[in-house]
């Protein structure tokens, strides 16, 4: 089955723009022009990936995704003013994993779209990637999920590829860099601090026995004790 897309924009020329760029590629695409039809169409379309602009009649996109997390941990790429960083810096806090600023490449859209989806639909079953336990916290690669002191943690797609990244070179200091390559993809051309804003979440979700440690003017090691047999 194709994966599913929504595109909510007050713009119209941006909906016809991204759509244009989408639908060949395969995808199945519906779009919103305000807040309040996006959240209408998130819960009945039930996409795999949201674009989401901040600007938005009815219901702004912030208040939007903060509705949205109380419910679903769908992707979601931000759209934002081009000089707002506070707006990028809320939206990230709030749960968006990715934003892209006005004006922006369709093409390059479209390039962060095929990343994340392919992280999101990749099985990761073969055999380095079986299930991670640690004293206190385990990872399911292939099912996506993540318990804490078996309590399932509520975790976005991009919370969950970050700890696994970070648990799969256990012991090793992960630069930002190395983060958001691994994590976020060779497109990412944003804010190094979209890194920093998700392990807080992280750590949030996981606490007390998250395991990540910072490792000042560099970026973070996983060091969570393994399960004894």
């Amino acid at each position: 089955m194709p994966s599913k897309i929504l595109i909510i924009d007050d713009e119209a020329s941006i909906l016809n723009l991204v759509t244009a760029y989408l639908r060949p590629e395969g995808y199945e695409v519906q779009t919103a022009m305000d807040g309040r039809a996006g959240l209408q169409a998130a819960q009945t379309f039930k996409p795999d990936l949201i674009v989401l602009d901040i600007m938005l009649p009815e219901i702004d996109g912030l208040e939007l995704l903060t509705r949205l997390r109380r419910e679903s941990a769908v992707y979601v790429i931000m759209l934002t003013a081009k000089n707002d960083e506070t707006d990028k810096i809320i939206g990230l806090s709030m749960g968006a994993d990715d934003y892209l600023t006005k004006p922006f490449s369709p093409r390059e859209l479209v390039a962060r779209i095929k990343a994340a989806l392919r992280r999101l639909h990749s099985k990761d079953d073969s055999p380095g990637n079986q299930m991670m336990r640690f004293q206190h916290l385990i990872i399911d690669p292939a099912g996506r999920r993540v318990w804490v002191d078996d309590q399932e943690a509520d975790l976005t797609s991009t919370e969950f590829d970050l700890l696994k990244t970070l648990a799969t070179h256990r012991g090793m200091v992960l630069s930002r860099e190395q983060l958001l390559e691994q994590v976020w993809g060779q497109n990412f051309f944003g804010e190094i601090r979209v890194v920093d804003v998700h392990i807080g979440h992280l750590r949030q979700k996981l606490t007390p026995h998250h395991g990540i440690v910072t490792v000042r003017g560099i970026g973070y090691r996983f060091e969570a004790e393994k399960e004894s047999t």
